[in-house]
């Protein structure tokens, strides 16, 4: 039996991101505290303008903690044997869902900005522009603590083989888009609001509210893109199968003998791959252990099945 279980190994092929999931936690913190005392003062000072960046704030702090959530999630059932390669696709799950949520908030922007350019209401300049330098300072704060996780998190990943687009935490990710777009938007209102107090352009903070929209847009485009294509395993034109290839295709002792016909490559970690080969084969003395040796060196190649078929000699397939 202990011949057996030197070959089994663990089916956790991506080592989370604690940096990551303690500066979501904290991010998520400030959210809510803030949230609480905008709401708070809102209803204290009868200021609309505080009560709806409280809320704001609110749908902010959900997909925060929606990141924070996933890590917990995939860190809590790494181990688990029902997730055949890991758990690491619950925290994609959770950047595709951010980054739905992001385009619904973008589309509910546009929805109020149009209302206002088309039925202007009075602005109490002063008051918005105090808030939109809080919220400002709050994700500029929040900024910082996920950049410096990103940080964190891309040093550990230096040996990535030069592929630096290996290692991205997208649920990470997320969270920063998230901060990021806040951010933003407040910047646009500051200025819009300038511009409505000092030359009286109304219309400035519903237009800049469009352009804000349409920049969250982009990023949550992008966002939705990348996690989508891991979810539907939609990664053949990556590097790595490139290298797959030409390890087995273009070795010295195979290449003449040996051909790809089957190849499936797929992500199960923010820098690992399971592969699935099928090589057909004229060289007799060809073995799966010396295919997976020489895929062994590519270290992003984390779980690698091999089965040869024999063609035209007296070998059986491995």
């Amino acid at each position: 039996m202990h011949e057996i279980d030197s070959w089994r190994h663990p089916h956790r092929f991506d080592t989370g991101n604690a940096a990551a999931e303690r500066g979501a936690r904290l991010v998520l913190w400030i959210t809510l505290a803030t949230m609480v005392a905008e709401i708070v003062a809102g209803l204290a000072f009868n200021s609309m303008a505080l009560l709806a960046d409280g809320w704001h704030m609110g749908t902010h702090a959900f997909a925060i903690g929606l990141s924070a959530f996933a890590y917990a999630m995939a860190r809590r059932y790494a181990r688990d044997p029902r997730f055949a390669f890991g758990t690491w696709k619950i925290e994609i799950l959770a950047s595709f869902t951010s980054a739905l949520f992001l385009l619904v908030v973008a589309g509910a922007m546009v929805w109020e900005s149009v209302e206002h350019l088309l039925d202007p209401q009075p602005i109490r300049f002063l008051e918005a522009m105090a808030v939109a330098v809080l919220g400002l300072a709050v994700n500029i704060v929040c900024a910082l603590i996920l950049g410096n996780a990103h940080h964190h998190h891309g040093h550990d990943h230096a040996h990535d083989h030069g592929h630096a687009h290996h290692g991205h935490d997208l649920n990470l990710r997320s969270a920063y888009v998230h901060v990021l777009a806040d951010a933003a938007t407040s910047i646009l209102a500051i200025a819009a609001l300038a511009g409505g107090l000092w030359f009286g352009w109304g219309w400035l903070d519903p237009a800049m509210g469009i352009v804000g929209a349409v920049l969250i847009t982009v990023w949550a485009w992008g966002l939705a893109r990348d996690a989508g294509r891991i979810l539907l395993d939609c990664e053949m034109d990556h590097p790595v199968v490139a290298e797959v290839r030409e390890a087995v295709e273009a070795h010295p002792d195979w290449a003449a003998t040996t051909k790809i016909a089957d190849l499936h490559v797929w992500r199960v970690g923010k820098g690992s791959f399971a592969v699935i080969l099928g090589l057909v084969t004229h060289d007799a003395g060809l073995r799966p252990e010396a295919v997976r040796g020489e895929l062994a060196r590519h270290e992003e190649l984390v779980h690698v099945s091999v089965e040869i078929n024999y063609c035209g000699c007296d070998g059986t397939a491995g």
